[in-house]
This record gives structure tokens, C-alpha cells and sequence, in this order.
């Protein structure tokens, strides 16, 4: 709260001085990719600046410079991303408390990554990632605001604030922190997520910069779940186990955390001004990241859970320090298309601080490396074809590993787009499955030696349209796939030498009758080899039926209705906290119960306020429900929220 309390009055203070600099902002509009896109608005002399700006002068850039602009509507849309992640997450089922994992129903198996992921999966759900940054150009100051209960106690606010100084200079900070109790018992959460964004270039646009830098930690209690004993009394709907909290979880001296912070830093020169008459341009650029995070496991007392300890006392340590360099020239023709050319430089250290004897074998405590890898991307339009790819291979060190992405896209009319792509990789697999190191006996193991590279294909097809359906289709072909199952006492790693095909199709398409919808979305999945191994619901549905409508004058907008989430019976993926991965497991079925939530939502003006009676028919039926073995779903629970934008 201390924390809170004083980002407010860095904001308050940001605002103060944002106002003054605003009336000196230029009455162009003006963004950092290019400006010839957008209107000028100009304002009588004397005027702010901000009585002329409108809605769609409010840019957003992502990490990959496509642009939008902030959006204050309301849709059933913005009512599935009103969640911790702030995402749609159909294809997940989320833990007991806000703020743990989430079990996935689908499983992204393409990784464009040419070198091992950090390990801890199941906690980066929440982690930004450089993709997850954006950057900004506003008129004025804006803030967004985003509030939500939590369960028992705390809350989870992301607040955010962002100021251009002048048409070239823009930055922004923010900052979202979660403090959820939970249900059960030792199962509290805490996490936090600073972001400062900052972009600038030069009045002739040949200069422009972008960076950020980002701090998180993500703590949760530990608490492995409630014990097979008790399934029974949890399943069974008995009143002296509705309070969950009188449940016994496998242990209660446990937490872990996940912290990270990254520097990130593009900056390009362009060697011709975005003015000049002629179609080449030349642009020659860098790009910086230095990130230094950790995942750490701590427990006061071994247990029995995990197996035979060689310390009585757990406090497990991986770290990882990663730099980034990369140098690139990008080549724009009106005709030829856009090509651009990288070298890339890599140095990681990833491990642990000492080295581990195990039945008279020595595991190594670190895996360190400098890679240089080579790259191309190429982009074009033919008329109303657009195509693009883009190629990624390492030149040396240990870890090999390539990428090529191809993609084709071809718009028949504004609601009607056909989009195709085929994406190939050879890639090591996460840190955690080459190297591990803990306290306890099963969870050490080093295969940097004897693993081979994970080689992923895959074809995706997509139709997009609004009017007829929304379908995708894609087919992946995996070899060498690695993966977590449990072992004797815990949790180890496998390399298959079996292959797995894994097919997904995804329908979504709403169908309106006056002020009445139903939106639905329905996934079928089928691992035609490997199913032992990838383990995946048949189906996935949501369907919502709601009510939109404008009251008051049309001062208030409204939209009531039932969303239904469903999936099939399957052998769902355990948890392990230890690791913080999800393994493989083939002797628990979940699934088969379906989760009915009740909401009402209203906007007025730049307000958004969201009610939900989240999974009502939790009583009526049936307590069979779960997000992993051992660990269930959550009960019925009312909660609430809004998100709330300022323009000053």
C-alpha cells in the first residue's frame, strides 16, 4: 500500500507538470511511426491543446510498431479480458486464488525462440515479456485506471499514466499490484509489475528511439494442493468443508517468487527524410536488452511430498543473466518490398552457485555461452496481398538451433481475409529440463550433454470474418519433445524419440437479434500421435447470451447476459510447485462440468464498470471441479471492478 500510495502522488505530480507542457505541445499530430497517416487538428491561438484532440490521436505501439489507438467502448469482448492478465483466456483455467498459474487447455507449442527459455513456466503467465510493452503517442496526459476485488482480502489495481512533453517525446509509467488472500489455507499472493516506457525521434523522423524498463516480482504461498483424503469431502458437498479454509493442504511452509527486472533499448537512423520524394529508404538500427531474474523456492521444513531431502531446510535458487545485441539494416522499396538483415549477439548465464556430487556423478552449476545467430525479415504488399517471414539461425556455440517463419495474407474486403503460415524451428529445450538443482534428491538432474534440439513444424490456417465465421485451423508435427512426468518420489524430465501430430480447429462467430447476441467460441483438439505425452480436452467451449442496450438518454450503455465455459473430460496436467511446471499425468480425469457466470456491465463516459457473479451453479452442480489434481476450481464468488480512463 505504501507503494501505491506514493506511485499516486507521482502521478499527481506527473499531471501537474503535464498540464503546464501541454501548452507548449505543437497544434500538429504527429506519431512516432508515421505521422502522414493522421490529421492535423489545429486549435485557435491561445487554445490547450487537449479541447481538440480526439479519441483516435491517442496512439498505442506495439513492440512490433503496429498501431492502434485507446478504445473506451464496451463489448462481451472487453468482458473477457476484464481478468488478472488483462487477456482473453479461453484456452486457460485459472487457480483457486488470483494471482497463481493457469492450467492450459490448449497447448502453444511453437516457440520462435532459438535458444532455452528460462524455466518456471507455470509462473510467467504474468510476466511481461518484451512483446508485452507498449509505447505511446497522446495530445494530452492520459491515465487508465483498473480495479478489481480479489477473494477474502486485497485487490488487484493497474494504474497507468502517460504524457507526451512534446510532439517527439512520450513516456509513460505504470505499475499493477495484486494482494489476494485465497480460500485455502497458505495459498496468499503478491506480485507486482513496474513499467516505464519512453519513445523519441527528431522533427525530420531520421532519428527515433525507443526503451523501457521493467521490474517484477510475482510471490505466491505454496501449498501443493489438498490431499487425496480429502477429495472425497470436497467432492462430496459436505457443509463442514464449504469453508474452505478447514481444509489440511499437503504443506504449509512454503512460498515462491519469481523476480525480474529488464533494460530494453531500439534506436534506428533513417538516411533519407520521411519528406523526400524518392521510394528507397535506407535505416540502419540496434537493439539492447539486458534482463537479470531469478526463480526461488523456499520452505522452512522438508516434507514429504517431494521425497528425501538432503537439508532440512529448502531454499532452492535458479538465476539467469541474459544480454541481447542486435544490429540490423532495413532496405524499403516501393516495389521490391522490405528487407531487413540481422546479426544478433547472445551471452547467458544461467544456473546455480555450486556444484552438486550425486551418486558419484557431478552435476555442473551453470550453463554460460556467447551465441551469435544471423537473420532476415522481408515484408511486401501485391495489391491486396500481403506477404512476410522471416529466417533466425545460430552460427556457433553449443546450443544450435534455427527459425523460419513464412506468412501470407490476402484481404478480399474489409471483413473477409484469408491468412496462411508455415513456421519451422529446431530449438533447445527450457533451461529447466537441461539443468536443475535442488535440495531435495529426485529434482536434480543435468541433460545439456544428452538432449537433442526440439524440432517443431507447423501450418496454420485463418478466415476471418465477422459476418460469416472466424475459423482457425492449424497442424503441428513435434520431434524430440520434451516434457515433465513424475518419477518414484518426484517430478523429472523425459525426451520422447515418438513423434506427436497435434490438430486444432477454433470456430467463433456471434449471432445478433436486435439487442440481443450470442457469442460463441468452440475449439476441437485431437493429438493423433503422442497423446501419452500431450494431453489436451477434446473440446472447448464459450458461448454468452446478453443484452446490450442504451439508457438514460443514451448516458448509460448496458450489456447483461450469461457466459458458459465448458471442456471435455481429460487426464488434466498436474502441478508441481516445486518446479513450477506442469507434468504430465495419465491416471486422474477432470473435466465435464460446465461454469456459469452471470455479469452486468455499463459504460458511461470513459467509465467501464463490470459485475459478475462468477461460476453460480457451483452449489446445483456438483463440487467436481478442479484446475490440476488436488487443486480445485473456485467456489461461486461476486466480484466486481472498473476501468476508467482520464483525459485532461
Amino acid at each position: 500500500m505504501r507503494i501505491l500510495f506514493l506511485f499516486t502522488l507521482f502521478l499527481l505530480s506527473l499531471t501537474s507538470y503535464s498540464q503546464n507542457q501541454v501548452k507548449k505541445l505543437q497544434t500538429q499530430n504527429e506519431s512516432v511511426l508515421d505521422t502522414s497517416k493522421f490529421s492535423n487538428s489545429k486549435s485557435k491561438k491561445g487554445d490547450i491543446y487537449n479541447e481538440k484532440a480526439s479519441i483516435e490521436q491517442y496512439l498505442i505501439i506495439s513492440s512490433k510498431r503496429d498501431t492502434t489507438y485507446v478504445d473506451t467502448t464496451l463489448s462481451i469482448r472487453k468482458d473477457y479480458k476484464f481478468n488478472y492478465l488483462r487477456k482473453d483466456n479461453f484456452e486457460l483455467i485459472s487457480f483457486s486464488n488470483i494471482g497463481q498459474t493457469y492450467n492450459s487447455l490448449s497447448k502453444n507449442l511453437v516457440s520462435k525462440s532459438t535458444l532455452p527459455l528460462f524455466g518456471a513456466r507455470a509462473r510467467h503467465f504474468n510476466y511481461m515479456e518484451i512483446e508485452d510493452i507498449n509505447y505511446y503517442y497522446v495530445p494530452t496526459p492520459f491515465t487508465e485506471l483498473f480495479f478489481k476485488t480479489a477473494f477474502e482480502q486485497g485487490q488487484v489495481l493497474d494504474a497507468f499514466f502517460s504524457v507526451n512533453t512534446s510532439p517527439q517525446f512520450n513516456f509513460s509509467i505504470a505499475y499493477k499490484g495484486l494482494r489476494s488472500l485465497g480460500n485455502y489455507q497458505h495459498i496468499l499472493t503478491s506480485t507486482g509489475n513496474l513499467r516505464f516506457t519512453t519513445n523519441f525521434h527528431t522533427k525530420n523522423h531520421r532519428y527515433n528511439i525507443r526503451a523501457h524498463i521493467v521490474t517484477q516480482d510475482l510471490l505466491n504461498q505454496e501449498n501443493g494442493g489438498i490431499k487425496d483424503e480429502d477429495i472425497q469431502n470436497f467432492e462430496s458437498g459436505n457443509e463442514d468443508f464449504i469453508d474452505r479454509a478447514v481444509f489440511d493442504p499437503q504443506f504449509e511452509n512454503a512460498e515462491s517468487i519469481l523476480r525480474g527486472k529488464r533494460f530494453y533499448l531500439e534506436h534506428e537512423y533513417k538516411f533519407s527524410n520521411s519528406t523526400d520524394s524518392i521510394a528507397n529508404v535506407l535505416r540502419a538500427g540496434q537493439i539492447i536488452s539486458f534482463e537479470d531474474k531469478y526463480y526461488q523456492f523456499d520452505q522452512t521444513q522438508e516434507n514429504e511430498y517431494f521425497g528425501e531431502a538432503f537439508i532440512s531446510s529448502i531454499v532452492d535458487r535458479t538465476t539467469l543473466e541474459d544480454f541481447y545485441n542486435r544490429f540490423y539494416l532495413n532496405f524499403e522499396h516501393q516495389v521490391l518490398g522490405n528487407f531487413q538483415f540481422n546479426l544478433d549477439y547472445h551471452n547467458y548465464n544461467y544456473g546455480y552457485n555450486s556444484v552438486t556430487i550425486l551418486d558419484n556423478e557431478t552435476l555442473p552449476n551453470r550453463i554460460k555461452e556467447s551465441t551469435f545467430a544471423l537473420g532476415g525479415i522481408y515484408s511486401n504488399n501485391f495489391g491486396k496481398l500481403f506477404v512476410s517471414s522471416e529466417l533466425k539461425f545460430n552460427l556457433n556455440g553449443d546450443i544450435k538451433g534455427d527459425m523460419f517463419n513464412a506468412n501470407a495474407q490476402y484481404k478480399f474486403t474489409n471483413d473477409f481475409q484469408l491468412k496462411a503460415s508455415l513456421f519451422t524451428s529446431s530449438s533447445a529445450p527450457s533451461f529447466n529440463h537441461l539443468l536443475y538443482k535442488s535440495g531435495y534428491i529426485n529434482y536434480n538432474w543435468s541433460n545439456s550433454d544428452t538432449y537433442k534440439n526440439v524440432n517443431t513444424r507447423q501450418f496454420l490456417f485463418e478466415l476471418n470474418s465477422a459476418k460469416i465465421v472466424n475459423l482457425t485451423f492449424d497442424y503441428t508435427n513435434i520431434d524430440n519433445y520434451t516434457f515433465f512426468t513424475k518419477i518414484d518420489e518426484g517430478v523429472n524430465s523425459i525426451q520422447s524419440s515418438d513423434q506427436i501430430n497435434y490438430l486444432r480447429v477454433k470456430i467463433n462467430k456471434e449471432i445478433k437479434y436486435g439487442k440481443f447476441a450470442l457469442e460463441n467460441t468452440i475449439m476441437y483438439q485431437n493429438v493423433i500421435e503422442g497423446d501419452n505425452m500431450v494431453n489436451v480436452p477434446d473440446f472447448i467451449s464459450r458461448n454468452t447470451l446478453y443484452y446490450s442496450n442504451h439508457f438514460f438518454k443514451k448516458a448509460l450503455f448496458l450489456q447483461t447476459g450469461v457466459t458458459l465455459n465448458y471442456f471435455s473430460e481429460y487426464y488434466m496436467d498436474a502441478y508441481d510447485p516445486l518446479l513450477a511446471e506442469f507434468y504430465v499425468q495419465n491416471d486422474t480425469e477432470i473435466g465435464n462440468f460446465p461454469r456459469l457466470d452471470f455479469f452486468l456491465n455499463a459504460k458511461i463516459r470513459q467509465t467501464r464498470i463490470f459485475f459478475k457473479a462468477e461460476h453460480f451453479n457451483a452449489a446445483f452442480t456438483g463440487y467436481d471441479y478442479f484446475s490440476a489434481p488436488n487443486y480445485p476450481y473456485r467456489d461461486f464468488a461476486i466480484r466486481f471492478g472498473l476501468v476508467w480512463d482520464f483525459f485532461l
